[in-house]
């Protein structure tokens, strides 16, 4: 998803619309859309439906769901958003510059221990598609959709950033805001993962509280619903490090208890 919105959003100028402007969060917002409804008609567990990668990511596609975003055409995504509680996300950099993301998740957790293994199941069946005959679909021995996105940037082969997130469906929204910020906007990590979000997993924009009305009349005017949270930093929670020049600088959403810390 992340990397399906990436491709669409380089077909445009975002820095010339603005950062979080009404004509931006429009355009991001539709990318978002197009990616839900990809994951959900095309992603499950590749060893049932291999995934089409090659098409959803080739230039053709992201110059065809662009040209349809610039023609104003508003996507139909029927969903719900949805976060989950249980989630952890680490990034670290060490001394020799190796770079890991971790995210780990319970999902909706089960409640059940294993007599003598110390570690609970997770409950994430909830994920699966009830209809049959879908790529999340359920079915004996199937792996279930994860929205789980650790994230590594290279530049000319080498890690210049990593960042991770929990938040279930809002995670690939968050990761997508957060990349944005930093390569597109130049902001620093820590602006970058508190830069006000808002997310589309649905035919409606939901928006961060910090998101000035007007921006939020302007959409509606527009024609889309537009939800407001009541939170300053909903949608998720990214946490990353940046490695420019070789010089390290970590970020901590302010919604969650992580933090960013060095160790000489």
């Amino acid at each position: 998803m992340v990397a399906e919105m990436l491709r669409i959003l380089e077909q445009f100028d975002l820095t010339a619309l603005g950062h979080n402007s009404p004509d931006y969060m429009r355009v991001v917002a539709e990318a978002m859309k197009v990616a839900g409804r990809d994951k959900d008609r095309h992603i499950g567990d590749p060893r049932f439906v291999p995934p089409p990668l090659a098409q959803l990511l080739s230039d053709a596609y992201a110059e065809e769901r662009a040209s349809a975003i610039r023609a104003g055409e508003k996507l139909h995504l029927p969903r719900v958003g949805a976060d989950s509680q249980h989630t952890t996300t680490v990034s670290c950099v060490d001394a020799q510059g190796m770079v890991a993301s971790l995210t780990h998740t319970l999902g909706l957790p089960s409640g059940v221990i294993p007599p003598g293994t110390g570690f609970m199941l997770n409950g994430a069946m909830n994920w699966y598609d009830p209809r049959p005959g879908r790529a999340g679909s359920i079915a004996p021995g199937k792996r279930r959709f994860s929205s789980m996105s650790p994230t590594i940037v290279l530049e000319e082969g080498h890690a210049v950033a990593t960042m991770g997130a929990p938040g279930g469906a809002w995670i690939p929204i968050a990761i997508l805001q957060a990349l944005v910020n930093l390569l597109d906007f130049g902001m620093t990590m820590q602006e970058a993962v508190q830069a006000p979000r808002f997310s589309a997993t649905s035919d409606a924009i939901d928006i961060g509280n910090r998101i000035p009305r007007a921006a939020q009349r302007a959409l509606e005017a527009m024609g889309y619903e537009v939800r407001r949270s009541p939170a300053s930093y909903p949608f998720a929670a990214v946490h990353g490090i940046v490695m420019w020049d070789g010089r390290l600088e970590g970020g901590a959403d302010p919604q969650r208890d992580g933090l960013a810390a060095g160790i000489a």
